[in-house]
């Protein structure tokens, strides 16, 4: 079995020079291919206008690709051609090639190309073409994974119209295949399409690759998020078919994790290991995505603690393959120790959208569950960052944002908190008091200090970001803390504004609106649902007021009951507003416990039971090719707090 592993290069660029030292140790481990996600993070000749600013010179792709081959790695480049091709589309001249249209007729300047373009398979060829000479695996991967779009374009809905969706998606691999063989490289594919559309793999081209791929712990078979996390074996028809079968763990992050989850990464890697070997696979492949927001040393222990599944078949647990792991990297001295830290953080870990959402804005963080969870995570993390000299590096930095995160936990959620008091306060004693004023000198001085850490944790994101990457360019965690310092800038005026008229306090705030309407979200079937809380206008029309992807990211949302409960807050103008609580996307959810408060005043919801979980949406499909409209409501639980 093949044993690969790849750089997601499209969402970051690592210095050449870190890249070129880590080759030799991956050969070590037994890595023999390199698949390189680049979008548009490279120079293509034949497409000047695609590559961005920092993008890698076709010389500095060469000499990775040089380096690779010297220490016995081919390397694999990864051009994507369906979805994931805004990197195309953003190209003004090419935009043309969208699959998505206006009213108007006209491409929109977001979306992913449409297979059946006149010019599509121009660009394929150009693309290709200007990747052949570092396809020294062989092969080119082509991507085709989440096209969720297809049958948008008037030219692919007429073909979809006349030989049907799953044709249309092999036509369109048959064709790329031409151009592949004609440069003279097999064609690979990722396979969540074939698992959505299983009758298109009788009519794709043999001697293909398939690329399966799955980033949770699971038992026997992997499974289809969108389908409520329901079981599918693609092996069998695949082999039937001449298609070579691959599976593909995670190494690394979900989007803003700022350190991996350790233990459900080396469960995936675990998984994949033993179905690939019961099936027969000819290849595993560790992928790596969007480690943007995390120290890439992180995600290469990871690939390292994989390396044992082969090394050392005996290390059988996360404990013992993570320290393994951590020894190939750092050395075996204080790696079990490193290994306990780093598990320890799982426990603690920044994932999912219910966490995600403080980085964009604060009014939503102001809950009934108290601060006890961030109160404790705040304090392990303090332990740990004192650690810091001790560690490597890339740990003692990717733990000191991880704290920054955790401070800015308790903060966010104690000043919501404090407002509250105090409007309490103000509705009982009045704006005279003295104890209101000092309380918001206390809030206010809060506010100031918090402001300081968040710039202080602007230079720790850019320690983090200088371990392996430009410092010339600015990495979103940086972006975070500065908006964040920003935000806390904007509470301190807010509070300033407060102690000369004390009546503000019952305006909207950075850290919580007038009103905040809260509820808890039931989930006990995951899927790809997405949960809208709206605002009627006078005219008739609704207006979105927040909206969350209910998607955890963990082991423990990725099964078909799963009984989560995540509690919603968004600020929303008073009692007499007309509000409804939306689902879209795949799946339904169970709504419970809606309320307004004020901080004064708490209002339930009218016909709502205290314990009642209203469930709206309808279940996922459990067959088809998924029809995602994120603009359309899948259900509605309209909500009244008026007399």
């Amino acid at each position: 079995m093949i044993r690969a592993f790849q750089w997601d290069l499209g969402r970051q660029v690592e210095r050449l020079d870190w890249l070129l030292k880590q080759l030799p140790r991956y050969a070590d481990w037994g890595y023999t291919e390199l698949y390189l996600h680049l979008e548009d993070a490279v120079e293509f000749t034949s497409l000047p206008g695609v590559a961005r600013k920092d993008a890698y010179s076709r010389r500095e792709i060469e000499r990775l690709v040089v380096e690779a081959a010297r220490v016995g790695i081919g390397t694999v480049p990864i051009v994507n051609l369906l979805g994931h091709t805004q990197y195309l589309i953003k190209v003004p001249e090419l935009r043309e090639l969208n699959e998505l249209r206006g009213p108007d007729g006209l491409p929109l300047e977001m979306g992913q190309v449409c297979p059946v373009h006149p010019r599509i398979l121009d660009i394929a060829d150009a693309l290709i073409g200007d990747m052949a000479p570092y396809c020294t695996a062989g092969k080119v991967h082509v991507g085709l994974d989440e096209s969720f779009s297809l049958g948008r374009h008037p030219l692919s809905r007429a073909e979809i119209a006349e030989i049907g969706l799953a044709a249309h998606f092999a036509r369109y691999v048959g064709r790329l295949n031409g151009v592949a063989s004609s440069r003279g490289l097999r064609l690979g594919m990722w396979a969540d399409m074939l698992a959505l559309l299983p009758g298109a793999i009788r009519l794709l081209p043999r001697g293909i690759i398939a690329y399966d791929w799955y980033y949770y712990p699971f038992g026997k078979r992997p499974r289809i998020e969108l389908r409520n996390f329901a079981e599918y074996d693609l092996a069998p028809a695949l082999r039937a078919r001449g298609i070579e079968y691959w599976g593909c763990p995670m190494n690394g992050s979900f989007r803003h994790e700022p350190l991996p989850v350790f233990g459900e990464r080396i469960g995936n890697l675990r998984s994949w290991w033993r179905r690939c070997n019961d099936v027969g696979a000819e290849g595993f492949l560790v992928t790596s995505w969007e480690p943007n927001r995390l120290a890439i040393e992180m995600t290469t222990a990871v690939d390292a603690a994989a390396a044992s599944l082969w090394l050392d078949p005996g290390a059988d647990d996360a404990t013992e393959m993570l320290a393994r792991g951590f020894g190939r990297l750092y050395g075996a001295s204080g790696a079990r120790e490193l290994a306990r830290s780093a598990l320890a953080c799982d426990e603690r870990a920044f994932a999912g959208n219910s966490r995600w959402e403080v980085n964009e804005r604060w009014d939503t963080a102001s809950t009934r569950r108290g601060l006890g969870r961030y109160t404790a995570e705040r304090a392990f993390y303090r332990s740990l960052a004192a650690r810091g000299p001790s560690l490597p590096k890339a740990f003692a930095a990717s733990v000191a944002f991880r704290l920054y995160l955790a401070e800015r936990d308790v903060f966010v959620r104690q000043s919501a908190d404090h407002v509250f008091k105090l409007r309490r306060r103000l509705s009982r004693r009045g704006a005279g008091d003295p104890g209101l004023e000092s309380g918001l000198r206390t809030l206010l001085a809060s506010a100031v200090h918090f402001a300081g850490i968040a710039r202080g944790a602007k230079a720790t994101a850019r320690r983090l970001w200088a371990l392996s990457r430009d410092t010339r360019v600015r990495g979103p965690n940086e972006a975070i803390a500065s908006r964040d310092a920003a935000r806390a800038g904007a509470l301190a005026r807010w509070i300033r504004g407060c102690l000369a008229q004390p009546d503000r306090l019952m305006s909207a705030s950075p850290v919580c609106g007038r009103w905040q309407l809260r509820f808890d979200v039931v989930l006990d079937r995951p899927a790809l649902q997405r949960v809208v809380v709206e605002l009627g206008l006078p005219e008739g029309s609704w207006r979105t007021l927040h909206a969350r992807t209910q998607i955890e990211f963990r082991a423990e949302a990725a099964r078909p009951l799963a009984g989560l409960r995540r509690e919603m807050s968004v600020p929303v103008p008073g009692p007499e507003a007309r509000l409804r609580i939306c689902v879209r996307g795949l799946g339904n959810v169970g709504l419970s416990r809606p309320e307004l408060t004020d901080g004064v005043t708490t209002l339930l919801a009218r016909s709502w039971r205290p314990a009642e979980v209203r469930t709206i949406g309808r279940p996922a499909p459990r067959a088809g090719f998924p029809r995602l409209d994120w603009g359309r409501n899948a259900g509605a639980a309209p909500l009244s707090f008026g007399a």
